[in-house]
This record gives structure tokens, sequence and C-alpha cells, in this order.
């Protein structure tokens, strides 16, 4: 990089400027098949005075700019394949202010789920977006998050209210309202939420918080088979059911799962993982109308209204990753999703597993089943990720998942591992994208390489 670039970046940070190799590993993350690319610097900022100041030095001598969180996603977002300046948004972490009446919060990007969550516990609200990692606010709005809780309270684009954006040339933009809704002017809020740091930066957010709910009750059914599962879970949620989160787990997910966290003891069948949220009489009411509905599909079910057993449960739902690689020794896990509509995915889902079979791949799937969204944990060898049959077989799984309608990505979002569909889904909507990145960074310094390229792969 530019040695006038650091010995600015050095005068204006100090200690907070990392050069060192270790530490710029760090901040580079890309799934399999695709190369480690570390930043040239990182820079650790502590106020939205101080992301301006690189941003702006970035864009005079034409240097990328990648913005980064918590470091959890899973699809390279902060991977920085044209090197540049990672700016590490972690310790602006402050909870500015709560307002219980308009149920928001204001944070700055490096605030975590959890953090947020444990400051809000005596205020009777909380904050609903779960993707499982503890991801920072930042992050989870940058790749628009998602998770367990979604078919209930929404993604995180229904959950960021407004925010304070930094653009390709230090400017500070304020989007959105905290007002409950709005009829002025193009919702430039929705292109942030989603961006993936490509538009610009988050300095500050206001997100959505939603009431404790008066009852919580986890349950756990059992199904002969995943298509059963899923026509329950369809019929369920068309009776307008009180479902918080509803997750799916084939046999493989569960055989893993069973051995990582003994204390479930679940028969070796496909299971759904269930929580009602509501008052007394809501959930009691939801409670029995997914019991007869279940049952009507073969379904066996367990209902617990204990703290303790409902941690447990989502616990064992959290550690998938973890289970899956104690349960498969010594081979790493290729992470992808893909979402489809609810009607289509007992048919995805059926065409995959036959997929994985023929293939003779290991393979376990869970899935947020509430809103269409199935992932796949593909257990490779060493250096089987790039194989003619494993990119084969995501080509197809991405491919299926555009023939019933659907999209390639439900929640991993696009970075580097997905960006070749981008063209695939999009067809000619690729082109707006690609001019609104033009218009709102004409030097292509925000996080480039990723998003807007238009690459071709075959449709299967």
């Amino acid at each position: 990089m530019n040695t006038l670039v650091v010995e600015k970046l050095r005068q204006l940070f100090g200690e907070r400027l990392r050069l060192e190799q270790g530490i710029r590993q760090q901040f580079c993350q890309a799934p399999p098949g695709i190369d480690l690319s570390p930043p040239d610097a990182v820079v650790t900022v502590r106020s939205e005075e101080e992301i301006v100041q690189v941003v702006r030095l970035c864009r005079e001598y034409g240097i990328a700019v990648i913005a980064a969180g918590a470091r959890s996603s899973l699809e390279g977002q902060i991977n920085a394949p044209y090197g540049g300046v990672c700016i590490d948004c972690s310790e602006m972490n402050a909870i500015l202010g709560v307002n219980v009446t308009d149920m928001s919060a204001t944070v700055q990007p490096g605030v975590t789920r959890e953090q947020l969550n444990t400051y809000l516990r005596d205020t009777g609200l909380f904050f609903s977006v779960d993707p499982g990692a503890n991801a920072s606010m930042g992050g989870m709005a940058a790749t628009r998050a998602s998770g367990t809780n979604s078919v209930r309270y929404g993604t995180m684009a229904a959950n960021v209210k407004a925010a304070r954006w930094i653009m390709a040339d230090g400017a500070v933009a304020q989007i959105g309202s905290r007002a409950p809704k709005s009829a002025m002017g193009l919702d430039l809020l929705a292109i942030a939420v989603g961006s993936e740091g490509t538009l610009g930066v988050f300095s500050e957010l206001e997100v959505r918080l939603h009431p404790m709910p008066e009852i919580i009750v986890a349950g756990v059914c059992s199904f002969d088979s995943v298509d059963s599962a899923v026509q329950t879970v369809a019929s369920a949620l068309g009776q307008g059911l009180s479902i918080a989160r509803i997750e799916l787990l084939d046999v493989t997910a569960v055989r893993a799962c069973n051995a990582y966290s003994p204390s479930l003891c679940l028969p070796l069948t496909p299971h759904l993982f269930l929580e009602f949220h509501g008052d007394k009489s809501t959930v009691a009411s939801s409670v029995e109308m997914f019991t007869d509905c279940a049952r009507e599909h073969g379904g066996q079910v367990k209902i617990s209204d204990r703290v303790e057993e409902r941690t447990a449960l989502w616990k064992a739902r959290h550690d998938a990753w973890w289970a899956f690689h104690a349960f498969y020794k010594g081979r790493k896990g290729l992470a992808t999703d893909v979402c489809v509509p609810l009607s289509c995915l007992s048919a995805c889902i059926s065409a995959t597993a036959a997929d994985i079979a023929a293939s003779g791949l290991d393979a376990p799937l869970i899935g947020h089943v509430g809103d269409g969204n199935f992932h796949l944990l593909v257990m490779l060898e060493e250096g089987e990720d790039e194989s003619v049959e494993i990119q084969a077989f995501l080509s197809r799984l991405s491919s299926r998942a555009l023939s019933f309608g659907g999209t390639v990505s439900g929640e991993h979002g696009v970075g580097e591992g997905k960006v070749k569909w981008m063209s695939a889904q999009h067809g000619t909507a690729l082109q707006f994208m690609q001019a609104i990145k033009s218009a709102l960074d004409p030097e292509n310094i925000l996080n480039p390489g990723k998003m807007y390229q238009s690459l071709t792969v075959e449709v299967q």
C-alpha cells in the first residue's frame, strides 16, 4: 500500500493502525474454494468522524475500504481481493439510547446482539434478530441478516428503522426515520440494508425492539419424513399460530446433534424445533392447534414451558456447526443456503436430498423452515472444496432454488462466494444495481469485487 497513506493513517490512529500479517489475516474470511485475501492495513475506529477520515483518505488515493464488525459472515463479505484498508468497527460498541415508548434503540455498529439484549434485560423489550452468531449490528444490517426468529419478527430489513451512513466521498447521510412510517422520497434505507459495505458504511443505527412475550413455550416434533414436517409447518402458519421459531433438522443433523448434546436423546427421524410467543391463552390455543396439525401428518409432539429445557433446545440448535464438525472429525464444513417459497420447500428439499445421496456427500440439513430457508453444511475432505463434483453440486443446488422461484441465498448473502450467481438470479435488474453502485461509489473503493460483477454460470 502507498507509504504516504500508511504514514497519514499512523499519524491519525497511532497504535490502532495494524500492519502485521497475523492481525491482517484475522480480518479476512472466505468460503472454501476462494483464496483468503487480507487487507493491507487494519484501522480500529472509535467514532463516526474517524470512519469519515479513513474513507476520505482512501478515496483520495484510490484505495479499497472494507468495513468489519464481529467478522461472522460466511460468504467472504470481508475478504479483500484488492487489498486496501479494513475499518474495524468493533470498538464502536456504545448503546446510545433506548426509547421504551417507541420500542427502539440507538446503537453504534459494533454493538452485538447479545450485548444489546443484556442491556435491555430490565426494560421488558428485546432485539429479535438472531442469526446464531453473536454478530454486530452494523454487520447484520450490511448483510440483511435474519435467523431463527424471522418467521414472527422479520429479518434485519424489518428491524432497522434509521441509520447514519457514510458514503464513498466521506459525506454522512441520515437515512430512514424514527417515525413508524414515512412517505417522503426514495427508501434509501432499503438500499443500504443488505448492500454488504459496497455502497456505504454504517456509523449508527436505530433498531426496532419488541415486547418480551408473556409466555414462551418450546417444543420438539418428530416425523417420519421431511415432507410431513414441511406440510405441518405450512398448515400451522396458514392458521396464524403464534409461532416465533420453527426449525427443521433432517436425520443426519439429528444424529450429529444427539452426539454433541446427549441430553437431547431425539429419535433418529426428521424433527422440528419450535417456540411459541404470546399471552397465556393465545399460546395455549396455538400449542393445541399445532399439536393437532402435526398429528394429522404423523408427528409426535413434546412441549415444555421450562426455561432450562427451552434453553438447552436452542443451544443445541445454535451448536449445530460444532456438532457437525465433531461428528465428521477431521473434515471442514462448506456452509451454504438457499430459500424458496414455502409451497415449494418440500419438493426442493426432496430433490436436494436425492442429489446429496447420488453424489455420495455428507451434508446435514437444517433450516428456518417457517420462511422457506434451508442450510446445508457439506462436510469436505482436505482439498475437496474446489473439486469439480462439489462445485457441480453447489451449482445444481443454486439452479434448483431459482427454478422454484427462490433465491440463491436467503440469509448468508453474496460476498465473494455467491457473486457469480447475481446475474443468473437478477438478469437485467443487475444493471440497475450496477448503476446505483457507479453513482454512489464512482471510484469503486467500497468493498470492491463484490455483488455487482456480471459473471455467468451454467444454470442447470
